[in-house]
């Protein structure tokens, strides 16, 4: 498991594939502000919620200069049907080797019900202008932590 980011670190810049198979970059988002959120898989109850709220949102954090880019082991075609069911209009990018969660601190040791397992650590890491960590958030709730990020940035 990797070390998780700290505001001040530079974002490790990335290169995945999105729902349609077509990379998508960080650093093509230079100069704008991005969200980029990690969760553990496409097509589960709390995963819909929270790409759902980000796609309710999603205007709103457009307007105030803000990109979002939501990660998970998923693969494309998997997020294209997640996409589809759902009317999500966030991006949606395939890691499944898991190379990007790794780098930003998003997959390691979890426990559940009392047993250790590795997996996606339910994270939001907000990259700013110049492509440094302004905030990385760990262990987040999916239900309402949109809302929080909306309050917390002063959107």
């Amino acid at each position: 498991m990797s070390e998780r980011l700290q505001p001040g670190d530079v974002a490790p810049d990335f290169t995945l594939p999105d729902a349609d198979g077509n990379e998508v970059s960080l650093s093509a988002h230079k100069g704008r502000k991005v969200i980029v959120y990690f969760y553990p898989a496409a097509l589960t109850p709390g995963c819909t919620k929270q790409a759902c709220d980000f796609t309710d949102n999603l205007s709103l954090l457009a307007d105030a200069g803000y990109d979002v880019l939501g990660i998970s082991p998923d693969a494309p075609e998997k997020l294209g049907k997640f996409r589809e069911k759902e009317n999500l209009e966030v991006t949606l990018l395939a890691d499944p080797d898991k190379k990007v969660l790794d780098a930003y601190g998003a997959y390691g040791e979890k426990m559940n019900y009392g047993k250790t397992y590795m997996g996606v650590i339910r994270s939001t890491i907000i990259v700013d202008e110049e492509g440094k960590v302004e905030k990385a958030l760990y262990n987040v709730r999916a239900t309402g932590h949109v809302a929080k990020i909306i309050k917390d940035l002063d959107i």
